[in-house]
């Protein structure tokens, strides 16, 4: 990665320019091309600014912060560039085919996902929802550790859930 620090109403230091592009170079792993970075540091009263743009590929990612410390500020957007190159490559994942889709998501495991990323369905049960009273299924549900249960409603013959409330008490969801 081709790196370039600029200083802008501050004092070029060698340390702080080093610092910088110790702390850049670490985004090249989540680069798949070279890229280059323009990185200017500068100070406006109180408020030391980091401003990174990274050219890969023909795609710029930005990132600012601002903080009362250039290194603090280095670090805070690195881990925003990061953030945005992880975002940008899960885009493009996911407007890949459906044939290899399913491939990438058979090799992936739960760990590879990354927080940011969309709420997948992860697994699934299915079971016997039994037909019971109200008040058996409070008592099943009583009796075990779960925080709610599915059952089939004897009297309505329809799909409820009953859970545990923060409260204590217990709440019904049934089909209207």
């Amino acid at each position: 990665m081709q790196i370039s620090v600029t200083f802008r109403r501050v004092e070029p230091s060698e340390n702080l320019k080093q610092y910088a592009i110790d702390k850049i170079s670490r985004v090249q792993k989540y680069l798949d091309t070279p890229a280059e970075a323009h990185v200017v540091l500068s100070v406006e009263k109180f408020r030391h600014i980091a401003d990174v743009t990274i050219n890969a590929n023909g795609v710029n990612i930005n990132g600012v912060e601002e903080t009362e410390d250039l290194y603090s500020a280095i670090d805070m957007v690195v881990d925003k560039l990061e953030t945005q190159i992880k975002k940008h490559k899960n885009k493009f994942r996911r407007r890949k085919g459906a044939a290899t889709r399913g491939k990438e998501l058979e090799s992936m495991q739960e760990s590879d996902f990354p927080e940011d990323s969309e709420p997948r369905i992860i697994k699934s049960e299915k079971f016997y929802a039994k037909p019971m009273d109200i008040d058996e299924a409070v008592m099943q549900l009583e009796l075990s550790d779960d925080t709610f249960l599915v059952f089939t409603n004897a009297r309505t013959n329809n799909i409820n859930v009953i859970y545990k409330r923060k409260d204590g008490n217990y709440g019904l969801i049934e089909p209207s």
